[in-house]
């Protein structure tokens, strides 16, 4: 299964912009499920400089600065992803095992400091958009997670409730808007739902990390899918000591497999955000994103 995937960023400025720099997150990133067979990136007007490495957390960025004045930016990305059938087929597997491993026993395990654990840690901790859960998200938390039952089954009953809870309404919430809002509401969109899943789970001593990417998406029954009309998209993954990661997304009520496309992963949206850049000028700004996902 091969996936096409265009993502496309556009700035219109309300002045003329002297120059601009920016780091791009849109390559995806190689996992044990998927394999990027190929990646191109558009930058109009032209790149002065174009430099392309990896983050802290391995995943693939692109600085670029364009001294030009320009009006309008565009910066467009274009990925074939393969999914890997043997990869899908040992992820599955690997969720029967875990199963088996009870939310008191991960606790026990977090305690003894191999590399891996050590690596996971930094995903425990509070990150710059994610502050401690109260007791009302933490009390909300253990209705499905407790100590003697499957961690990973208590997980899942969480990510269903907020499925069932919480509503998306694009356009209630921003960057700025508090977990504590986001719950309180039960409303956001996928990224709000992740924000605050992680945000519970930290504090519940689990160590979970921010995903990233795309998800592919179908048309109502009887109707053709138009170009353009897919989204980036969001979801939550939680380290099982002695298993290793797992994700959830808790906007579909779904275990990401074949469908999720990663981008990467982060603490949160701040570490992970398709575009973050500074530039000179004045002025307001209008932003058009247009993302389409396709199987081929």
């Amino acid at each position: 299964m091969i996936y096409s995937i265009y993502h496309s960023t556009r700035f219109m400025y309300q002045h003329e912009v002297g120059f601009s720099h920016n780091l791009i997150r849109l390559q995806p990133r190689d996992t044990a499920i998927q394999k990027v067979l190929d990646f191109e990136l558009t930058i109009e007007p032209l790149a002065a400089e174009c430099e392309a490495y990896t983050d802290f957390f391995g995943n693939h960025l692109h600085h670029i600065l364009v001294r030009e004045p320009h009006s309008v930016l565009s910066v467009s990305a274009r990925s074939r992803v393969q999914i890997d059938p043997n990869g899908l087929e040992h992820a599955r597997h690997r969720i029967q095992e875990v199963k088996a491993l009870t939310y008191a026993e991960a606790l026990e395990r977090m305690m003894f400091l191999t590399p891996e654990i050590i690596e996971a840690k930094q995903f425990a901790l509070k990150s710059p958009l994610l502050p401690i859960a109260s007791t009302e998200i933490l009390n909300y938390l253990f209705e499905s997670l407790r100590y003697e039952r499957s961690l990973y089954e208590g997980i899942i009953e969480f990510m269903g409730r907020i499925f069932n809870d919480f509503s998306f309404v694009s356009g209630f919430s921003d960057l700025s808007t508090p977990v504590e809002t986001v719950f309180a509401e039960k409303k956001g969109v996928c990224q709000d739902f992740a924000h605050f899943a992680l945000s519970a789970l930290r504090s519940a001593g689990l160590c979970a990390r921010y995903m990233s990417g795309y998800i592919e998406t179908t048309p109502p029954k009887g109707s053709e899918k138009l170009f353009g009309t897919d989204a980036s998209h969001a979801w939550f993954s939680v380290f099982f000591p002695g298993f290793g990661w797992f994700d959830f997304d808790p906007t579909n009520n779904m275990v990401p497999l074949e469908q999720h496309i990663v981008l990467g992963y982060g603490r949160d949206y701040g570490d992970i955000s398709p575009m973050q850049g500074v530039l000179s000028g004045s002025g307001s700004s209008h932003l058009i994103v247009m993302v389409d996902v396709s199987r081929e």
